[in-house]
This record gives C-alpha cells, structure tokens and sequence, in this order.
C-alpha cells in the first residue's frame, strides 16, 4: 500500500538559482536549468549530503555535529513571496535577496505543506520536503543592499510564508517552466503537537 498520494496541485518552476560556494553572503545567482544530484545543486554552498548541524539544531545536536543534509534546498512560493514584498512595502521581492533555490507557483500555503512531502518533475526528479524555513537575518541583510530601510521589515513579514528546506531523493534535470507534482504523506496529522 503507498505511503504517499498523490494530489491535484502541481507547481511551476519559475526560478532556479544557487548560492555560490565562495559567496560572502546568501545573494544567489539565477540559472535556467540545474541537475539534482543525490548531493544538491553542486555548485550550491548547501550542496552535500552531509554537513554540520546549525542553529536551527541546537535543540537535538551540539552546532558542527555531521548530520544528514536534509537543507540542499530551500524552496519559496511565489505567492507568499508577493505577500512578504507586499508586507514589506515593496512591489517585489527578487529572489537573488533570500538565498533560495527553487520559486514555485500553484500551490497554496506552500509553507504548510506536510513534512516529507514529494515535488516530482517528469524528469524524474523528486525533492523531499524537509520542514519549514524560518526567517532569519541573512536575507534582510541582502534585501538591505538593494533597498535600504527594507530589510529589517523582512524576518516579521516572512513568518510563516519563508518556505521550506529540502532534500534530493531522485537525481534529475530540472529547467524553469518545469512542472513539479506534489504527493503528501498518507497520514493523519499529529494531534500531541
């Protein structure tokens, strides 16, 4: 019996880009078409498969601990990305700003998707969700370059619209204009929480 099923949204990629693995800051740089590898996006500072625990781990692991690289990716939705732009008092929010990785469109509150979800292209690629992505300061200090007085508006506007970190789990091609399937764990959710 599958364990995940399939569901009737499908996303748009309308934006690729990595962050430079010698990068002083999180600014990515657009590409038009990137291969998933088991590791990432190679020439993304988040690629591996391993890599040290950060803050965001404190709570389970000592920070430098060598974990599973479940953050290659990190994942934004168009929409909400309006909605943080809109928040802020800009008109957009330009992606090169928050180190992101894929812009999908099509999916509502892409943030809240379920933990270990699947985005499949018919390349084959398959990403697995890994969990929400907070705000943090990094992106606000890019925002901040670009458009001063902006980026301290970023943390509070992004709460709960940052999107999500994720994972390889099938190598692929993906390319902008490609679509991407989403499949949610066949589960109920967690009451306890």
């Amino acid at each position: 019996m599958p364990a995940l099923k399939p569901t009737s949204f499908v996303a748009t990629i309308t934006w690729l880009g990595v962050v430079p693995k010698l990068a002083k800051g999180i600014r990515s740089q657009a590409r038009e078409a990137l291969f998933a590898t088991y590791a990432g996006f190679e020439e993304d500072v988040h690629a591996g498969v391993t890599r040290p625990s950060c803050v965001r781990m404190t709570e389970t692991y000592p920070k430098g601990t060598e974990i599973r690289n479940v953050r290659q990716l990190s994942i934004l939705s168009a929409e909400e990305m309006a909605l943080i732009a809109a928040d802020m008092g800009l008109d957009a929010l330009d992606p090169i700003h928050l180190g992101v990785s894929i812009v999908l469109k099509g999916i509502p509150d892409f943030t809240h998707i379920p933990p270990n979800s699947r985005l499949q292209a018919a390349s084959g690629a398959t990403i697995t969700i890994d969990m929400e992505n907070r705000p943090c300061v990094l992106p606000a200090r890019e925002i901040e370059q670009d458009s001063p007085g902006h980026g301290p508006k970023f943390k509070a506007a992004a709460k709960g619209r940052r999107g999500v970190t994720a994972w390889i789990e099938r190598e692929g091609a993906l390319k902008l204009g490609d679509e991407l399937r989403l499949f949610i764990p066949d589960q109920p959710a967690w009451q306890h929480s």
